[in-house]
């Protein structure tokens, strides 16, 4: 399909993510997260859900909106790179962002539901993209990203997420 990525694709950072998609083809990934993520989360009780596995630490439903959230500045990413802009875009503060959301006070099967419809539109774009727009980078954050890399970041991220989610949040 689109290849995966060079280490000059994205900053090393990013490749704590880009390594955990296995394989040439992170949209089919990306398929497969739907359903996986659904599962997992629709096992979690609404009450469950505000749950942290320790002081200080997000519940379950800010880390399903960081998910989310970061999926959407993510592809918004993308999105600017492959259309051929140039300006380089701001950070992007997931401390910030999870403050703003107010997520504890949304129910937890609507933030199940935010997330299904975000990627459903992730992969309707990543479906889109010119074949010469993959190659395309820009920065962001004060890092180079290309599209391809950031299809790799996207479901690498949900992948380190639903790791935590099973080993922190469902352990204890």
């Amino acid at each position: 399909m689109i290849g995966r990525p060079h280490e000059t694709e994205a900053a090393p950072y990013y490749w704590t993510y880009i390594n955990q998609v296995p394989g040439d083809d992170p949209q089919a990934i990306m398929d497969l997260q739907v359903e996986e993520l659904d599962a997992v989360c629709s096992a979690i009780s609404d009450e469950r859900s505000l749950h942290r596995y320790e002081p200080g630490k997000w519940s379950m439903r800010q880390m399903l909106n960081h998910i989310t959230d970061t999926e959407r500045a993510f592809v918004f990413r993308a999105l600017w790179f492959a259309r051929g802009f140039d300006t380089p875009l701001p950070s992007y503060d997931q401390d910030i962002a999870a403050a703003g959301a107010m997520a504890d006070t949304i129910p937890w099967h609507d933030h199940i539901d935010e997330f299904r419809n975000v990627r459903l539109a992730t992969l309707s774009f990543f479906r889109n993209v010119p074949p010469d727009a993959w190659l395309r980078s820009g920065i962001a954050s004060d890092k180079r990203f290309t599209v391809r890399a950031i299809a790799y970041i996207i479901p690498g991220h949900v992948a380190h997420h639903l790791q935590i989610l099973r080993e922190r949040y469902l352990k204890s």
